[in-house]
């Protein structure tokens, strides 16, 4: 009698087991969906959601920016030949249009001058910013797009100091940075950026032809 007993038991521990387990289940997940639904949790998750008023996680949307770059030009090509690296100043509007990408726009006027002879550098640019990630309050990113470009040189030809044409191009641009907001209004960061103009073509001279590096320092005062 005691031996069926036990076999009957055996035979039901798997049902048991599963039943068993189940419940405990059941009841863990209710206690779990719960906790997620309370007012308690809600709280707490909340401020972790990305909201326009909410910059957690990636900064705040529809806000404007406008600041300086300060650092090394570093001219190529016919730039280099006619004019000497120096240090130049950019003006720069920022625009957070997502969480990942921003619009960008910068304006920049140099002039280098090396032995009588003469680069000028004017551009305006435009681009998409790709903040690759965020920690904490520092976001690296990298850049790109077009713009338009007057590069202008005073070149030696038969030992005449001669200016080329004063032409306007197309030219794209390329880059990538870190930027480090201090506070709510006030970002500052590193931009490196490459400039390409197409090549100019000049009537009584050789086509101007060239690209320039930057190597920025950045500060920008965010609105």
């Amino acid at each position: 009698m005691l031996k069926e007993f036990f076999k009957k038991a055996l035979n039901k521990t798997p049902a048991v087991i599963i039943i068993v387990g189940v419940f405990v289940f059941s009841a863990a997940s209710a206690q779990s969906l719960k906790n997620l639904t309370s007012n308690e949790k809600a709280k707490e998750v909340a401020p972790k959601i990305p909201t326009p008023q909410n910059p957690a996680m990636g900064g705040e949307l529809k806000k404007h920016s406008l600041g300086l770059g300060v650092g090394q030009t570093f001219l190529n090509g016919d730039f280099d030949e006619n004019g000497e690296d120096k240090i130049t100043f950019d003006l720069l509007y920022n625009y957070s249009a997502s969480y990942s990408f921003d619009f960008m726009m910068g304006a920049h006027r140099s002039s280098h001058e090396f032995r009588g002879k003469k680069t000028v550098l004017q551009g305006l640019t435009m681009g998409i910013k790709a903040k690759l990630y965020q920690i904490d309050s520092f976001s690296p990113y990298a850049m790109g797009g077009f713009g338009f470009y007057a590069p202008k040189l005073t070149r030696i030809i038969n030992n005449v100091p001669t200016e080329s044409e004063s032409k306007t191009v197309f030219g794209y641009h390329i880059g990538a940075g870190g930027e480090l907001k201090l506070n709510r209004n006030v970002a500052v960061g590193l931009l490196g950026q490459y400039h390409n103009p197409f090549d100019q073509k000049q009537e009584n001279q050789a086509e101007v032809e060239g690209s320039y590096f930057k190597l920025l320092i950045t500060a920008m005062y965010i609105f």
